[in-house]
């Protein structure tokens, strides 16, 4: 971080950087600022979008603020047949088994991709498919480079037909096919942001007789994947490479764990505030309708 602050302070035209370290830089350096600069290219541009960044990010500009605005309409790719399935939280995982499950038997031919927000879960869901007889192969930052480029090859060779990797591979997801997003109670005001912006989302049906069949298994399978990877110290390794990468970056490890549970609380707090409002905005609706206590249908 040193070295690159010394390129900073010579002022260049053009900086490529992630939105994290250019906040990095803007916070602790006197010298440098975006005034000077002509080109900023953002990689990883799409985590600009996540509460945290933007609370990072947040009251960095300088005397004259910059915008970043997309220009084009907010699309997808045309030839992705989307959907949406609601499930509740506890089951969520009982879903995504028989759906694996009924696209493996009605669809041989298929190539199924399954996107996590976090590693362990990405390596949790990567056991559990393999003790259903489902040969998976998973996908994310806890694996060394040469993992990560085997199994992406047993992948694209068809050697194996199912992949679970973390969300950040979603952004070179592929432009086609079939996708269905498990929406839980908690997440049905995402469905309907999204839905403002492009297209409806059409709910996919599932026999749930069938999903309860399995429940116990899975999640009695789950637990022992759990386990498993508590006595490999899964967690414990991932935490001492995410200090190792800080204190390559020149960070101090608890600062920036300090840091992050602040703005965790900040985001938390801002949630509730958000869903207050929504509430009080959805009764005044309901209230101007004539049926008081009763919202309407959608």
């Amino acid at each position: 971080m040193v070295a690159q602050a010394l390129e900073l302070s010579r002022k260049p035209h053009v900086v490529i950087a992630t939105p994290g370290r250019l906040a990095d830089h803007l916070r602790s350096s006197d010298t440098f600022s975006i005034k000077k600069i002509r080109v900023l290219v953002m990689d990883e541009a799409a985590r600009l979008l996540e509460a945290l960044r933007q609370l990072e990010l947040q009251g960095l500009a300088t005397n004259q603020p910059f915008f970043w605005e997309a220009q084009a309409p907010v699309r997808t790719a045309e030839q992705l047949d989307q959907h949406y399935l609601l499930v509740p939280e506890k089951v969520k995982d009982a879903y995504l088994v028989h759906l694996i499950q009924k696209f493996q038997d009605e669809h041989e031919d298929w190539s199924i991709i399954t996107f996590t927000n976090t590693c362990k879960t990405c390596q949790v869901l990567c056991m559990m498919l393999h003790m259903f007889n489902c040969p998976t192969v998973a996908v994310h930052s806890m694996m060394k480079q040469k993992e990560r480029f085997a199994a992406l090859a047993k992948f694209k060779s068809s050697i194996y037909r199912i992949l679970i990797a973390t969300d950040v591979a979603s952004h070179s997801a592929g432009r086609q096919g079939q996708a269905i997003t498990l929406v839980i109670q908690y997440d049905i005001h995402l469905v309907h942001a999204i839905e403002e912006q492009i297209k409806k989302l059409e709910e996919f049906l599932v026999e749930e007789a069938e999903v309860l069949q399995i429940l116990t298994q899975v999640n009695v399978v789950r637990r022992e994947c759990e386990i498993k990877l508590e006595a490999a110290n899964f967690d414990e390794k991932k935490e001492i490479n995410k200090r190792k990468q800080l204190i390559l970056e020149e960070k101090d490890p608890d600062l920036e764990a300090k840091r992050k549970a602040e703005l965790a609380k900040i985001k938390q707090k801002n949630g509730r505030f958000k869903e207050q409002g929504e509430h009080t905005l959805q009764q005044q609706k309901a209230g101007g309708t004539g049926h008081r206590g009763r919202l309407p249908r959608t």
